[in-house]
């Protein structure tokens, strides 16, 4: 039976997401990003950077891993139990990443941090459940929790998109407690699993906060460590790229406030070449 609230979202996001993909505006409207939350109080952004993504794989996995576990919470405990543990979790999602990178660049998008709190939630609300997927056999939703986290945190290692995978710890986090205020007989019934969690949280979240190749270089432009190989390469292009967002921001949102005539010929000109630059994928 299609549970109506996990489905909505789901569309929702979707459409959203659709929508970001065709308007370079709303993509940047939209997206994470510390510095305008923080000096321009654009606290929307904490909430709508869960409803866009980087790519259709980066949608597809996350949908996939909501509807597993979304849909049977929403099942067993309500349409409310589940929308409040996955926005709950985006938030917590994006204040960490507020937290940790609130003096750098930096941009991010994605649900993930949602979904991550919906899995965490579930692994206790709902024990000894599975998750089949790619036809393989059911995998126990407490081993696939540990694999969407680890995932997560290799992805956030390599550094070659904008999705916020500091977030998934954040949201995950939060997640699992929202649900134990809401139950908890439900989640304290398997105290070492609990503090298997916790543990594991805790390590991945040191591991990201206190990597100095992470923490100081790639995000804090006011400092340089040496990279090496295909690092040194993404950095590089990540940074020019950043530059590039940047500067079609500045440009926008002069357009938006004073109109697209209040462009000089040079800067309209400036803008089409940055436009096609991006949509062309060039660094």
């Amino acid at each position: 039976m299609i549970q109506i609230a996990t489905t909505s979202v789901l569309l929702v996001t979707f459409i959203t997401t659709f929508m970001a993909f065709r308007r370079r505006d709303l993509l940047e409207r939209w997206m994470f990003k510390p510095d305008e939350i923080l000096r321009q109080k654009q606290y929307w952004r904490m909430f709508t950077s869960g409803f866009i993504h980087a790519d259709w794989i980066h949608f597809g996995f996350n949908a996939i891993s909501f509807l597993s576990f979304g849909e049977n919470i929403e099942r067993s405990f309500g349409a409310v139990t589940m929308l409040v543990i996955y926005f709950s979790a985006i938030f917590g999602g994006s204040l960490l990443s507020l937290i940790i990178h609130r003096n750098h660049e930096y941009r991010a998008l994605g649900a993930s941090g949602g979904v991550c709190g919906v899995i965490f939630a579930s692994i206790f609300l709902l024990p000894g459940g599975a998750i089949n997927m790619y036809f393989l056999i059911g995998i126990p939703t407490y081993i696939y929790a540990v694999l969407f986290i680890v995932g997560s945190y290799v992805a956030h290692r390599r550094g070659a998109d904008n999705v916020g995978h500091d977030a998934h710890l954040g949201g995950a986090i939060i997640g699992l407690l929202v649900a134990t205020a809401m139950y908890p007989d439900l989640i304290l019934a398997s105290p070492k699993l609990f503090a298997t969690v916790l543990v594991l949280s805790v390590v991945v979240l040191m591991a990201l906060i206190f990597d100095p190749l992470e923490f100081f270089g790639r995000h804090n432009e006011t400092r340089e460590v040496p990279l090496n190989g295909d690092r040194a390469r993404r950095y590089s292009e990540n940074r020019r790229r950043n530059k590039k967002i940047a500067e079609i921001d500045a440009l926008l949102d002069k357009v938006s406030k004073d109109g697209i005539h209040s462009l000089s010929i040079s800067q309209r000109k400036r803008l089409e070449e940055l436009s096609k630059e991006m949509r062309s994928g060039s660094a």
